[in-house]
């Protein structure tokens, strides 16, 4: 019987890495400037596999002719890349100033307590993923988390505990 994470994230071991490589090879071969080349790759694998294991990114390396570290810089640059999987509902809860100041941290610390989970980690269930971010560009609603996109505002600890309690319940 397979769990939920095995359901929800393509973990390395059950990928077709044989598959994969001939769409990486696809992608690569569609590209039409090479200076567009590993932005665009990296994004159609992103979605393929919905993260970017380090095999998967040796392997763009040696086919778009890049030094490995390349892969890496630009994949720490852009924070929609990941070389982790990432949870059914990605948690993201603002550290900026406003949201700092009205009390952050504490929701931080509460989520992380709760789900034992730390910032840039998915829950061992599959379910949660957790970024803390700089700004949600939602400081009227400070503090304010993002589930999966959508923000959720005027937070305490335990108001957002409950939220995150009606996702994993099916329930929003």
């Amino acid at each position: 019987m397979s769990t939920t994470k095995e359901k929800q994230i393509k973990k390395s071991e059950d990928i077709d890495w044989i598959e994969v490589n001939k769409k990486i090879d696809k992608y690569i071969s569609e590209v039409e400037s090479e200076s567009d080349a590993l932005i665009e790759v990296l994004h159609k694998v992103q979605s393929l596999l919905g993260y970017i294991p380090k095999r998967t990114q040796k392997r763009i390396a040696k086919e778009l002719e890049l030094a490995p570290g390349k892969i890496s810089s630009v994949m720490s640059f852009y924070s929609h890349f990941s070389a982790k999987p990432k949870g059914k509902y990605q948690i993201a809860i603002c550290k900026g100033t406003a949201c700092y100041v009205k009390g952050s941290v504490d929701i931080i610390e509460k989520v992380e307590e709760v789900y034992d989970l730390n910032s840039g980690d998915t829950t061992d269930d599959g379910i949660f993923s957790l970024e803390v971010v700089r700004c949600l560009g939602a400081c009227g609603l400070a503090p304010v988390m993002t589930v999966n996109g959508k923000a959720h505002g005027l937070l305490n600890p335990d108001k957002a505990v409950k939220i995150l309690e009606k996702y994993k319940n099916g329930e929003m």
